[in-house]
């Protein structure tokens, strides 16, 4: 194995059953490209375990333990995972540099889960020219859903732009002369969910009143809070995120200001976000609900998240439950695991996409009832189906 960053989870396969014992002909049949043998897919990954968006290496953690428990059961049709997890410290460059090494060095079958649109973006263009597929990535950039451009690449979550139409839509029939205030990094990540705000808002978008960016290596975004306030704000987006979602939240209670507040679906972490921000100052902000909330009394007793707990109370004792990047991570983990069931013996990175762009009505059990996945060589979307939802001092709630 290469000198990687050894700021890194490895997981080594176990020895699989010899292939000896499966039929000649069933054994002709194999195809396997790259980092995959009769025992082993090695699965690389890069995403922050440091630097600003650290909180988000809980996914990364979340999806190794997914991959033990995933070995521990005989694998994948009888393949062990090698997952491969670097960081990256949230630096676009340096996630380059590793993928590069996952790629070229460890021989990696596919990258999956990287994390946030700047580093995705940045590796997209390598991993495209290599064909090596880019899976489920940790950002929503409608970008990320553009096969006939990047055939390799492939978003999760509900993209950024889809998000906000949402978020303004909701604004247009609750609150048809709101004050809009932004909150957003200043990058491709929060200029495609301001973009898409004022899309939805569409003839109305001049009520978008204030705009204040930020760099995510900004230690605070107090002066920015404290500009929206001034301009008479009285609904404010923070399209950023957990750290500085956390830091807006905490200011705005300082500053006494109760704006009608909506919060990133990808910072909606009760652990990662509300929690450090304080839960009694939380109360109230509203985000886009497509997961289910492991905290939440209305899933206690869910029949399709009960393998979850089982698997959290084994394969995660230390970690916190009320972190939703947990159950992200486990969801995340399990859609890639549908996608190398439905390759079979054929494990070349081209069959390997194809599939990933063949999910038909595929239920992943930490969504929202009613949710199914449905992908196709021209539709990359994975996720579209979402909710409105409130937070109340404990859990997220529906509304």
């Amino acid at each position: 194995m290469s000198q990687l960053n050894r700021r890194s989870i490895v997981l080594a396969p176990i020895a699989a059953a010899a292939a000896s014992v499966l039929p000649r002909a069933a054994y002709s049949q194999k195809k396997y490209g790259p980092g995959v043998t009769d025992t082993e897919i090695k699965i690389g990954q890069t995403i922050a375990y440091s630097g600003p968006a650290s909180a988000y290496g809980q996914l990364g953690r979340a999806e190794a333990a997914y991959f033990r428990f995933v070995n521990d059961k005989g694998g994948i049709n009888g393949r062990k995972i090698s997952f491969i997890s670097i960081d990256d410290g949230f630096s676009p460059p340096k996630a380059v540099e590793q993928t590069r090494r996952l790629v070229e060095q460890e021989e990696v079958a596919l990258m999956f889960g990287m994390l946030g649109t700047p580093l995705n973006t940045a590796t997209r263009p390598y991993l495209n020219q290599k064909k090596v597929p880019q899976l489920f990535i940790a950002a929503g950039s409608e970008t990320f859903a553009q096969p006939a451009k990047f055939p390799w690449t492939m978003g999760w979550q509900p993209t950024l732009h889809i998000e906000a139409m949402f978020y303004a839509k909701n604004i247009l029939a609750t609150h048809p002369n709101a004050r809009i205030g932004v909150l957003y990094q200043d990058d491709d990540f929060g200029k495609e969910l301001l973009n898409g705000l004022k899309e939805g808002l569409g003839a109305k978008a001049s009520q978008v009143i204030a705009a204040e960016s930020f760099q995510a290596t900004d230690p605070t975004v107090d002066s920015q809070l404290i500009t929206l306030k001034g301009k008479d704000v009285d609904t404010l987006m923070l399209f950023t995120y957990a750290k500085q979602a956390a830091q807006a939240i905490r200011k705005i209670s300082e500053l006494g200001w109760k704006p009608d507040t909506y919060l990133h679906l990808g910072s909606a972490s009760i652990g990662a976000t509300l929690t450090p921000a304080g839960l009694d100052r939380s109360v109230g902000i509203k985000t886009a609900g497509f997961m289910k909330d492991a905290t939440d009394k209305q899933w206690a007793n869910d029949a399709e998240l009960k393998p979850f707990f089982e698997w959290f109370k084994k394969y995660m004792p230390e970690a916190n439950i009320n972190d939703s990047l947990n159950l992200a991570g486990w969801a995340y983990a399990q859609t890639i695991e549908q996608v190398l069931k439905q390759c079979g013996d054929d494990l070349t990175r081209e069959n390997i996409i194809k599939q990933a762009a063949n999910l038909k009505d595929y239920r992943n059990p930490a969504l929202l009832p009613g949710s199914l996945i449905n992908t196709s060589p021209t539709d990359y979307r994975v996720i579209e189906y979402m909710k409105l939802q409130r937070f109340n001092g404990t859990v997220w709630e529906l509304i």
